[in-house]
């Protein structure tokens, strides 16, 4: 019988066209127009707009300008926002009368407005949200129409790093029967999951917007690796005007479980059928696998103990600003991966459905984060030192309490079949909005504050008084509690197969506020020193380091504390913006800078997170270095007493490369997960040093410069070796690109890297010259970058100064097939020529 309806379904499907059976999801990202300005008349049908330019989406108009002081803040990147507007002519064919259209943006940044034909649609002040409407009572079906979109970022203050403006992600155009599936109308879950089977469980929410009831049949398959490997079929009525959610079972047998390690995926295709002809269809990507937390021993991932290492990202990467290719972000993420980091937290707002998809793919466990600020506002000039807010800087804040509720809504139905999403997050450090909760500590009381480190020590009075003193501070029900109660409510009404977190910046409040009680884990952020204050106090609360530093300590914390299942560390990649100071653009945290180049710390955490044998070398000036001489004991010591143990944000200043004054003494360090290394230099060796004697978990030398090569080799075998060589002068530019053939598609994109080498091909770190890139061919070239904060000049170029001798240039296909070459020149000097195949 089931032969007989999977043939029956292929002839059907055979013998229709895709507009007469069901649903079309047609990429809408082409053939737009923009302009930077407002304008009072912009959505009118009729209006004239020549002279605007022609953009495909996604698109960022802030990133493309240049970095200036002039209308723009460190907090958001020292770029520009303003008023941005967008119109787009298409045309719907008169067979689609009886259709039923839908525009779908998976997030405009900001204060968005849409306009069909003049006629409004609506509007979205949140940046992040994906959102929908419903075009069909307005199109003129047979003639030309015109979208018209509209973004405002006047307010360029808006948030605490850099967000991008406009059309920054994608949008569709959906064409569906008037009996359709709801958008993000299909939720699967796996409430069973055996060794042998795998119970999948599907909610499909239809909707009847034809004008007589109908009789409805359902069929839905889950497909492996193409093959259907089951299938369920349900028969219902439908009234007119109604909606009904069905509910399908399906075992799964030997199921191919989703891990960081193995990311199998599954496919779920949906039919829906009236009278036998199909009428809509849909197929959804999910992963078959188990989460469990445990609040003393930690995170399990089917059913294995797994540590979380995790680092916090924002939307932004380099030079392409917050409109981030496919290609840039698998890149960037595949390079985490091999630092062994297999977790991400999304700071602070939802991502893309893009980004999920890669996470999916490629096997990071995502922490889903909602909201920065809730309806109180964060000082985005002063960041922490909270002192004003005015319409410069006004943002979200200002829309919570009407648009909370609906924005939370939409990224839990968009998300909610994503295996990579582990938990969801309500909200980032908002506790430092409400004035008891700080006060309630003591940490920044005038009397205790020399003695107690907010950041490394357990605050100065018990968890008693902490309590009287906000009773004290407080009255009837707290806002910030009540808050997060109705969000995580909101939250799971929607989806309880995960758990809800937060990152709470002064959990020795919130633990008994209200606040965590709405929470499944509490994630605390840079408070490893209240880790046992947490445990002790609050033994039946689940806990996780959910922002930490990029630093030995933070890590060695969670292998010291079972009950902390993993960290987040802030941040994987520099970001624009929460800069404190012209001419720096970003924040220099993470593990690989704003070009996706990796730094130092990459390597020290690659040395913790990867089970690969990895070794690295970083040389500094002693002068310049943290560390001292002790002739006593023959070796580096801490400059600063407990300078290891108190580091922060960012990295020490350290240089990978082997070019310094003759006979200068130079602290010479080796990240490293092998147990003993030995240093050599001009032959010399300079001894051997041992992890366990390191409580910073980093090796350390003392070597007076010889031009020449360095070199550390493990002493356990099989050995593991890295050197740095003396570089010469200059003799040419190195050329290196991510991928030689493109898809004439307008998104894939190629990664090429310019190295400044001398005659030997080593890499000439230390000496910093202008580059022009040369792009010849059916390519647009989308920018330059050279990954350094402090580069402040704009990225819309094809020349820079080099950082490290290195430069990036990201270029992307056309819509046409051909070929394009690339090269560089500098005062003389010629590099390589890279070929790309445009296919």
């Amino acid at each position: 019988q089931s032969i007989f309806f999977f043939l029956s379904f292929f002839l059907l499907s055979c013998s229709s066209t895709k507009n007469e059976s069901s649903r079309v999801e047609e990429d809408f990202n082409f053939g737009w127009q923009f302009h930077l300005g407002d304008l009072s008349d912009a959505y009118t049908e009729s209006f004239n707009t020549d002279g605007w330019e022609s953009v495909r989406l996604p698109h960022d108009w802030s990133v493309q300008q240049e970095f200036s002081q002039e209308h723009t803040a460190g907090a958001t990147g020292f770029l520009p926002g303003g008023v941005g507007w967008y119109r787009k002519h298409f045309t719907v064919p008169s067979s689609s009368k009886d259709k039923k259209l839908t525009i779908a943006f998976d997030g405009v940044y900001t204060n968005s407005e849409v306009w069909i034909n003049g006629q409004h649609l609506g509007k979205r002040p949140y940046g992040y949200v994906p959102f929908n409407y419903d075009l069909t009572p307005y199109i003129k079906f047979g003639k030309d129409n015109v979208i018209a979109v509209k973004a405002d970022r006047s307010a360029y203050i808006d948030c605490r790093w850099y967000p991008g403006s406009g059309i920054y992600r994608n949008v569709k155009l959906i064409t569906t029967n008037a009996l359709h599936i709801d958008q993000w109308g299909i939720k699967i879950t796996t409430p069973e999951v055996k060794d042998d089977q795998a119970l999948v469980a599907v909610a499909s929410q239809l909707v009847n917007e034809s004008s007589k009831p109908q009789s409805v049949r359902v069929r839905q398959a889950v497909v492996w690796q193409g093959k259907e490997v089951q299938e369920s079929v349900q028969e219902l009525s439908l009234d007119a005007g109604a909606s009904k959610t069905v509910d399908q079972s399906l075992e799964v047998v030997q199921p191919e479980l989703w891990s960081v390690d193995h990311p199998n995926l599954y496919e779920l295709h949906t039919e829906v059928y009236v009278d036998e002809k199909l009428v809509d269809n849909k197929v959804n990507t999910f992963g078959i696998r188990t989460i469990r937390y445990d609040k003393d021993k930690g995170f399990f991932l089917n059913g294995k103990h797994t540590l979380i290492k995790g680092v916090c990202l924002h939307h932004d990467a380099g030079l392409v600003g917050a409109a981030v290719p496919d290609g840039v972000w698998r890149q960037r993420l595949l390079t985490l991966k091999e630092g062994g980091c297999n977790a991400i937290r999304t700071a602070h707002n939802p991502p893309s459905s893009r980004f999920l998809d890669l996470c999916d793919e490629l096997g990071f466990l995502v922490q889903d984060e909602a909201f920065d600020e809730w309806s109180h506002p964060k000082d985005k000039k002063h960041n922490y030192n909270q002192q004003e807010v005015d319409k410069l800087t006004e943002g979200y804040s200002a829309h919570f309490e009407e648009w909370g509720k609906a924005d939370l809504e939409n990224m839990v139905r968009r998300d909610q079949n994503h295996p990579s999403i582990i938990m969801w997050s309500i909200g980032n450090e908002v506790e430092w909005t409400f004035p008891a909760y700080g006060a309630s500590t003591g940490y920044w009381d005038k009397k205790y504050q020399k003695k107690y480190n907010y950041y490394f020590d357990e605050p100065p009075f018990s968890a008693e008084q902490i309590e009287r003193n906000f009773k004290n501070n407080t009255s009837g029900v707290d806002e910030c509690a009540q808050t997060a109660q109705n969000l995580a409510k909101w939250l799971k009404e929607i989806d309880t197969t995960r758990p809800v977190t937060a990152n709470l910046v002064i959990p020795t409040v919130s633990n008994f506020s209200g606040y965590a009680d709405a929470l499944d884990i509490v994630g605390l952020s840079y408070r490893q020193s209240v880790y046992d204050y947490c445990h002790r106090n609050y033994p039946e609360m689940t806990f996780l380091g959910t922002e930490n530093w990029t630093r030995y300590h933070e890590w060695k914390a969670v292998l010291d504390h079972e009950f902390i299942a993993g960290i987040f560390l802030w941040t994987g990649m520099d970001y624009m913006g929460e800069s404190r100071s012209w001419p720096i653009r970003g924040t220099d945290s993470g593990l690989l800078d704003g070009a996706g180049f990796k730094k130092p710390s990459f390597y020290m955490f690659k040395a913790l997170w990867s089970n690969e044998p990895s070794i690295y070398i970083t040389t500094q000036t002693l002068e310049k270095s943290p560390y001292k001489w002790d002739k006593a004991k023959a070796q580096l010591i801490e400059r600063e007493k407990d300078w290891a143990k108190h580091q922060k944000w960012g990295w020490q200043d350290v240089n990978n490369h082997w070019n310094y004054k003759a006979g200068e003494q130079i602290a010479v360090e080796v990240y490293t997960n092998q147990e003993a290394v030995e240093l050599f230099c001009g032959g010399r060796s300079y001894g051997v040093q041992y992890l366990k004697d390191q409580q910073d978990h980093i090796l350390k030398w003392k070597v007076p410069f010889e031009a020449g090569k360095i070199e550390a080799r493990s002493v356990n075998k099989p050995q593991v070796k890295t050197a740095l060589q003396t570089a010469k002068a200059v003799s040419k530019i190195e050329l290196k690109v991510d991928k030689t053939e493109l898809s004439a598609d307008g998104y894939e994109v190629a990664q090429v890297v310019a190295q400044l080498v001398d005659a030997d091909g080593v890499a000439v770190k230390d000496r910093e010259q202008v580059i022009d890139f040369h792009v010849n061919g059916d390519v647009r070239a989308l920018g330059v970058d050279n990954g350094d904060v402090r580069n402040v000049q704009g990225f819309n170029r094809t020349n820079l100064k080099t950082s490290q001798g290195r430069a990036l240039m990201i270029v992307q296909s056309q819509m046409t097939k051909g070929k394009a070459s690339i090269s560089v020149s500098s005062d003389g000097l010629k590099s390589n020529t890279i070929d790309i195949n445009i296919k």
